[in-house]
């Protein structure tokens, strides 16, 4: 049978149990748009900018483990859908981004839109490429959802010439692509286990991507039966339940100085899939390199990461659940000399998120603990980046498995679209949006598209009226010299309204359980101004005690 392009592209995209696409509808992939047309078997949801929309399919791809799939048009939209194909290069999650392309007889003219995608998104991607003939478009899909999902997962471009889509040809449907796995070599497995029987302060580290549901609990039962102190990395706190008795906390920023201090004298670190990036070593200061300091075993799923940063006494190729399947299925070990200190070290973790009084009329800390109480385990929160973003990452405590969606990039403006996404995915689940004033404008247009396809999210803005972070690092090197990090803002609440969304503000401690019960109740998306002291902008330190620190360090 003869068909388009673009229809034997939407094709395999269902045939490799692809359900929901997001995206911006543009001229350059008109036929894939008109392929969907009148089909019950994928939803296209409409997104205001190309970057909510990437960011979008980057958190169905952490959600799914299934490549998040996104269309944009060519140029401006593929250089808008760039911040979420950034995200998923740093956070190691599953992304397809499909580019209307211009017509393959145009190249090379510096034609209306015209960008090199392989050059633009060579360093970003796991692969780029472009379809040029519409025959070979099952070929395409199927490598590119096998590369997306394979090793160390990651984003995959491919650019869609507009005359590639419209033309008409006859070519067989594509395989579905079958995840591929990698198992650990059984003598480094024993390794493993040997060198934890020897130790007497190991330390096991989670990170990374690739994992899924039954290797987080093959991981859990593993440390559970012999009693390891667990931590995990920057934004991967939902890799143990935090309330378990093996966490020992999360090595971000600003990490619990109990936490640092007992990965400096563990006598063994067995790091599962985390590749131990800036944002979890301290800038890499608290792990020699490339030689650690401590005794390190590291899993890896990409085999282009072993050795890449660090070298430690063992590198194991493995994919992450086949890790954990593999050492849950091991005997226990008979002598546990660490496992009191296991005990006071989630003691410790316990102490860290206790609340403690900060500046202003909203105990942020307070409010986080109300939220651990009321909150399922279920819930998922979501959040960009920002000194906001500190209040839900020490405070909160994360349960289940995929309960936190935060990019490991840093990427500004990422938790809307991904509460979004989440509650597309899982209706029934709470989704609770963090999100700074300058975050939260980043992407808030796409509030629009939450309130269109009627999501009852909640999106909490936290308003201190200034780029958070930049002023504290600016009062930090360049104490009393303010400059372009002051915001004026519009009034969130009335912006909720407009969109057809409800709002509510909330100034002091007292309202914000009322308000937040309300939006847990809403059947549209609910928005909660917060209004903070811009003194509270740590847990640990206020503006001023910072400026000052800075002053007296400059002999200002």
């Amino acid at each position: 049978m003869q068909r388009s392009g673009g229809r034997i592209l939407i094709e395999e995209l269902v045939r490799h149990g692809i359900h929901r696409v997001f995206g911006v509808p543009g001229e350059s992939y008109l036929d894939a748009l008109d392929s969907m047309h009148g089909r019950n078997d994928i939803d296209f949801v409409v997104c205001r900018q190309e970057g909510g929309a990437a960011m979008m399919a980057e958190a169905q791809g952490k959600l799914t483990n299934k490549p998040g799939v996104c269309f944009v048009t060519r140029g401006p939209g593929a250089t808008n859908a760039s911040a979420g194909v950034h995200i998923a290069s740093q956070d190691s999650t599953p992304m397809l981004l499909l580019i209307g392309q211009i017509d393959s007889g145009a190249r090379e003219r510096e034609a209306f839109q015209e960008v090199d995608y392989r050059q633009m998104f060579g360093g970003m991607a796991k692969w780029v490429a472009e379809i040029e003939d519409a025959r070979r478009i099952p070929e395409f899909v199927h490598r590119a959802m096998l590369t997306a999902t394979s090793g160390r997962p990651g984003p995959v471009v491919l650019a869609l010439p507009e005359d590639m889509l419209t033309s008409v040809v006859e070519t067989a449907p594509g395989r579905p692509y079958q995840p591929t796995r990698s198992w650990p070599d059984p003598s480094a497995v024993e390794t493993v286990m040997a060198r934890l029987a020897a130790a007497e302060r190991p330390l096991v580290i989670l990170g990374g991507g690739g994992w899924d549901a039954r290797g987080i609990a093959d991981i859990r039962r593993f440390v559970e039966t012999n009693e390891l102190p667990t931590a995990v990395v920057f934004r991967r706190q939902d890799y143990l339940d935090n309330t378990h008795p093996c966490y020992v906390g999360d090595l971000g920023i600003g990490p619990n100085p109990a936490l640092v201090e007992r990965l400096n004298e563990a006598d063994l670190l067995l790091v599962i899939g985390a590749r131990l990036g800036e944002m979890t070593t301290g800038a890499y200061t608290l792990i020699g390199l490339p030689q650690p300091r401590q005794p390190m075993i590291q899993v890896l799923n990409g085999a282009e990461e072993l050795g890449r940063v660090y070298q430690p006494e063992l590198s194991i190729h493995s994919s992450l659940p086949a890790m954990a399947e593999t050492l849950a299925a091991q005997p226990a070990i008979e002598k546990r000399p660490w496992a009191a200190s296991t005990r006071a070290g989630h003691e410790a973790y316990l102490r860290h998120i206790a609340p403690l009084p900060i500046p202003g009329e909203v105990q942020m800390p307070e409010v986080m603990a109300a939220l651990r109480q009321t909150l399922p385990a279920n819930a998922i929160v979501t959040n960009g980046a920002g000194n906001y973003s500190a209040w839900c990452n020490r405070f909160y405590s994360y349960r289940d498995f995929r309960s936190q969606l935060a990019p490991t990039s840093g990427s500004m403006g990422y938790g809307l679209p991904a509460a979004v996404a989440a509650k597309l995915e899982h209706p029934d689940r709470p989704v609770v949006c963090f999100a700074g004033d300058g975050c939260f404008l980043m992407t808030g247009q796409e509030l629009a598209t939450a309130c269109q396809y009627r999501l009852p999210i909640v999106i909490l803005v936290f308003n201190n009226s200034m780029y958070g972070t930049i002023r504290m690092h600016q009062e930090r090197e360049y104490p009393k010299r303010v400059f372009a990090t002051a915001l004026e803002n519009p009034d969130f609440v009335k912006l909720a309204l407009a969109h057809g969304a409800n709002g509510a503000r909330v100034t002091t401690t007292a309202e914000f359980a009322p308000a937040f019960a309300a939006a847990l109740e809403a059947d549209r998306p609910t928005l909660i101004e917060v209004v903070m002291d811009p003194e509270a902008i740590t847990p640990r330190q206020s503006l001023s005690q910072i400026r000052e620190a800075a002053l007296a360090r400059k002999g200002g």
